[in-house]
């Protein structure tokens, strides 16, 4: 898509905050073209707070962005599901600081902005084309993205629990891939955990309506979207993270046990060292027009 996209109309939900256990409202809305992702806090004088690494405030088991005091957290899914449609302009508003959970994937997001549709715009879509290859690594964890002409994602994990153990998935960006393989992976956690987490102050809002719940020998509230929803989670987050650069990518992200500490590291490198990447436009002639949800499935980004 060589053009910049905004979602059509406005749409909206309800949920609470996985982390924080609070109710809170969200309205997506269209955005002039070169905006980028902005969430504004209908609650706190419609403060604005830019979807950027700039912005990055904390990263443990979700990433929060803030600025100026004035806080969002568990930002992952939704910019996981505008990058994955190729929505580059929209205003998220909220009435509270975190971004509801919903059923834990990015799936009734995406599902909303394809109902939708999607306008696209007259300005020329940037995206940043990874010049050379850049990893890093924390003892047995890995990121690396290198240069590729589309956007592909491999990502590993390897947890000691019999469903999960050593999973690999990778996947390239287009064709409506994103929805099919990616959006309807939820988010998980491990019940023996639960006590623990709760006490640090976290997943106060989560529930089996909003998480796969692992005990130890197996899913307290299977059965799972996919054998492998777990791996392509961690996708879907990194897909959401990595929106944070700003712009769409053009390149091969391959992560191991990364997490979203990692995936933001990885953000603030490409963004410290330009000598890394270029920005460039796809050519085409095509004029602009609205894009239908059932046109933006079947798309590449």
């Amino acid at each position: 898509m060589p053009f910049e996209q905004t979602i059509r109309g406005a749409v909206e939900t309800s949920g609470v905050g996985l982390h924080s256990g609070a109710p809170v409202k969200m309205r997506i809305l269209p955005a002039p073209a070169g905006s980028g992702i902005l969430f504004r806090r209908v609650d706190l004088d419609n403060f604005i707070i830019e979807a950027n690494g700039r912005n990055v405030a904390k990263v443990s088991y979700a990433t929060s962005l803030m600025k100026k005091g004035v806080f969002i957290s568990t930002t992952e899914h939704l910019l996981s599901a505008l990058i994955g449609l190729g929505v580059d302009n929209a205003i998220v508003e909220l009435d509270n600081l975190e971004v509801p959970i919903l059923d834990g994937s990015a799936k009734p997001i995406a599902e909303m902005i394809l109902a939708a549709g999607l306008r696209k715009q007259r300005r020329k879509r940037q995206y940043l084309r990874v010049l050379r290859e850049v990893e890093l690594r924390e003892g047995d964890k890995f990121i690396a993205v290198s240069p590729w002409e589309g956007y592909s994602v491999s990502y590993s994990i390897n947890f000691p629990h019999p469903l999960i153990g050593r999973e690999t998935f990778e996947v390239e960006l287009g064709n409506g891939a994103y929805m099919r393989e990616i959006a309807p992976a939820r988010t998980f956690g491990f019940l023996h955990e639960a006590e623990m987490m709760l006490k640090l102050g976290l997943i106060r809002g989560a529930s089996e309506e909003n998480a796969i719940v692992l005990t130890r020998d197996g899913v307290k509230n299977g059965p799972l979207r996919y054998k492998d929803e777990f791996v392509r989670h961690k996708v879907l987050d990194l897909i959401g993270d990595l929106a944070l650069i700003g712009y769409q990518v053009l390149g091969r992200v391959v992560a191991d046990r990364a997490g979203h500490a990692m995936h933001t590291a990885l953000v603030r490198r490409l963004m410290r060292d330009s000598s890394l990447w270029e920005m460039t436009t796809l050519e085409d002639d095509e004029p602009a027009h609205d894009i239908s949800g059932d046109e933006v499935a079947q798309r590449p980004v």
